[in-house]
């Protein structure tokens, strides 16, 4: 039997907030995560089908940077998004970010394409949602028909033991304005005594 889709409207002082169920998907969102919450359930792969990686426990403990991108090598994606963070990840991590993660809605195989073409390894980990079932989860999945149907809305969020601290979701699902590293404010989320350079005992 096919998915139903139920519409929801509610209203929250002077604004009505609609929300989608999706029942009989392989996960049921009623709304977008929100700041404060612990991300779900679901499983990621790098590189191969073989090679899962499960949320959240892959966040514990850790302070990680994840944004999600509409398709592997699409223009944007290519061009702005991706170098964007690769461009900075050596900072952040020395800021005390433990992880970068791109997201997409694509097969491991063509992830692992993706990252050997722009030199991702050891900047940024380039993990297959291959069903969608991630941003199904969060509620930040839309439809592309152009890029074959079910995709992830551009976003970008910073956890701390699978936290969400920050959310920064594109207005139109596909823009690159607030999702672009140099707007992500992570710095802000964690002290500086929690950055690794501060353990180093011969610093100076």
């Amino acid at each position: 039997m096919l998915p139903t889709r139920k519409l929801i409207l509610r209203r929250t002082g002077s604004l009505i907030k609609q929300e989608v169920i999706d029942r009989g998907a392989a996960n049921v969102f009623t709304r977008i995560i929100r700041v404060g919450e612990t991300l779900p359930d679901c499983v990621l792969y790098e590189d191969y089908p073989t090679n899962s990686i499960k949320l959240p426990d892959f966040l514990l403990a850790r302070n990680v940077v994840i944004f999600a991108v509409p398709g592997a090598f699409a223009p944007g994606c290519s061009r702005t998004h991706l170098p964007g963070y690769l461009s900075v990840a050596n900072r952040m991590k020395s800021d005390g970010v433990h992880e970068i993660i791109c997201v997409s809605v694509n097969d491991p195989y063509v992830m692992a394409a993706w990252s050997e073409k722009y030199h991702t390894k050891g900047k940024v980990r380039m993990l297959a949602d291959p069903s969608g079932d991630f941003v199904r989860a969060i509620g930040l999945g839309m439809n592309i028909p152009t890029l074959g149907g079910y995709r992830a809305k551009r976003f970008s969020m910073f956890t701390t033991n699978s936290v969400v601290k920050e959310l920064n979701i594109e207005p139109d699902g596909t823009g690159l304005s607030c999702s672009l590293a140099s707007a992500l404010e992570y710095h802000k989320y964690f002290s500086k005594k929690e950055r690794p350079e501060d353990d180093n005992p011969n610093k100076v």
